[in-house]
């Protein structure tokens, strides 16, 4: 049987910021939670005591435990600053959950309950719970809007926050907003988060330069060494990521040639696309997350592709895809405008523009993995030829890839931060 598991980002809606990720599991169609409670808490904790580090990294993450799983202490294993324990309906209808629920928020856990209801069994958990999940789809209009904003109101009265689900769409998005609640969490949910940079701003200068060259089929390395060399900022961040912790050399590397050696195309183009929007993200969570998502989607298209025949580009070019898939979101121009400027090929241009080709497919596949669209997932993947019993362990490694890509950029950026502001203080 095929297991899934994705990550959903949960965002405050008053506040630029992302508190935490939605660990989202599935098990074939069906919801594994629907399966036995035993084989269910057998999948769950034996893929979270497996991906601890990866999961629980640096926000909230939110798990809906089964009865099975509370029972065993399973919560325990992980930081309780970090995690938050959902419960559905057969948590709460089972005779032991009161006792043992209120055992863990006494000793510090912090509940959340999802899809609440006007219902008894709901509100008589009201008193352990510190989050309310609503799910807010199909319901803009009628008695079902009128039946929200009462449930809104209610909860936030008994001091509770409101997380909104099913925020898929951008309407879906105002109504969170016009509604109060809280916090939202859907697949619209990332694509609205990230700060939009002026069109101009990101296809002028050196970086564009290095865009060009690096998305070429063949990188010109004395090319990307000119134009980095012209440029003290990128020379200096340059030398600085390249001797980091992050690739643990045994002697620094001195010279612009050295570093690209050391650093490869392929990270060259992670580095040139984070250093683009740098000053951006420095206050700025939600870009921040967003960027991330354009690296996951990147390595994890990646890694999907090596599986699928007949592929019409190398993997270089999937990664780029995957990376370019999110800069409508961050530029203020048309996806279709801003690869116009961009030599990728043309397959790339008609799987982000028109989701066509084995190239569509295969973003398809990455973005239904990603919105926990899994009766989608288990189709593409059919259809791609790719073993979708893996997928689960794949996305999971990509992000702790992530994790360490990102680790490993951002502390040479701050450290050229430092720098600078060691330089000016000596100025």
């Amino acid at each position: 049987m095929d297991k899934y598991v994705t990550r959903q980002p949960i965002k405050a809606l008053k506040e630029d910021r992302i508190i935490g990720y939605e660990v989202l599991f599935e098990k074939d169609y069906d919801s594994i939670y629907s399966s036995s409670d035993v084989a269910a808490a057998d999948t769950i904790a034996g893929f979270l005591m497996q991906n601890t580090e990866n999961i629980f990294h640096d926000k909230l993450t939110f798990v809906t435990f089964t009865p099975s799983l509370l029972f065993r202490n399973t919560p325990k294993i992980f930081d309780k600053k970090k995690m938050v324990i959902q419960i559905e309906d057969h948590v709460m209808i089972h005779p032991l959950s009161p006792t043992i629920i209120r055992r863990y928020r006494s000793e510090g856990y912090v509940f959340a309950i999802n899809d609440f209801q006007f219902s008894p069994k709901y509100f008589s958990m009201l008193d352990f719970v510190t989050y309310i999940k609503i799910d807010i789809r199909n319901k803009r209009d009628g008695q079902s809007r009128t039946s929200l904003d009462n449930l809104i109101n209610t909860m936030q009265g008994f001091d509770k926050k409101c997380i909104v689900t099913g925020v898929n769409t951008k309407e879906d998005y105002e109504l969170a907003l016009l509604i109060g609640a809280d916090y939202a969490e859907g697949s619209y949910v990332a694509e609205s988060m990230a700060k939009k940079v002026n069109r101009m701003e990101f296809l002028e200068g050196n970086f564009f330069q290095l865009v060009v060259e690096v998305s070429n089929d063949e990188p010109d390395v004395d090319r990307i060494e000119e134009i980095i060399s012209h440029d003290a900022a990128l020379t200096y961040a340059l030398l600085k990521i390249v001797n980091s912790a992050y690739f643990a050399l045994r002697r620094r590397v001195s010279s612009i040639r050295q570093a690209l050696v050391t650093m490869g195309i392929s990270q060259l183009k992670q580095w040139v696309y984070l250093l683009s929007f740098k000053s951006d993200f420095e206050n700025n969570e939600t870009l921040e997350a967003m960027m991330k998502m354009s690296f996951l989607r990147a390595n994890f298209a990646m890694a999907i592709s090596d599986h699928i025949k007949d592929l019409p580009i190398i993997r270089s070019e999937v990664y780029m895809m995957g990376m370019f898939s999110t800069l409508e979101h961050i530029i203020d121009a048309p996806l279709e405008e801003i690869l116009e400027e961009i030599p990728v090929a043309q397959e790339i241009k008609d799987a982000l523009i028109k989701k066509e080709g084995i190239c569509g497919l295969l973003f398809c596949l990455v973005t239904s993995y990603e919105n926990a669209d899994w009766k989608n997932v288990k189709i593409l993947s059919q259809q791609l030829g790719v073993p979708s019993g893996q997928l689960s362990q794949t996305y999971m490694d990509c992000v702790e890839t992530v994790n360490e890509i990102w680790k490993g950029l951002t502390s040479s950026a701050e450290m050229e931060s430092d720098a600078n502001g060691t330089e000016k203080a000596h100025t």
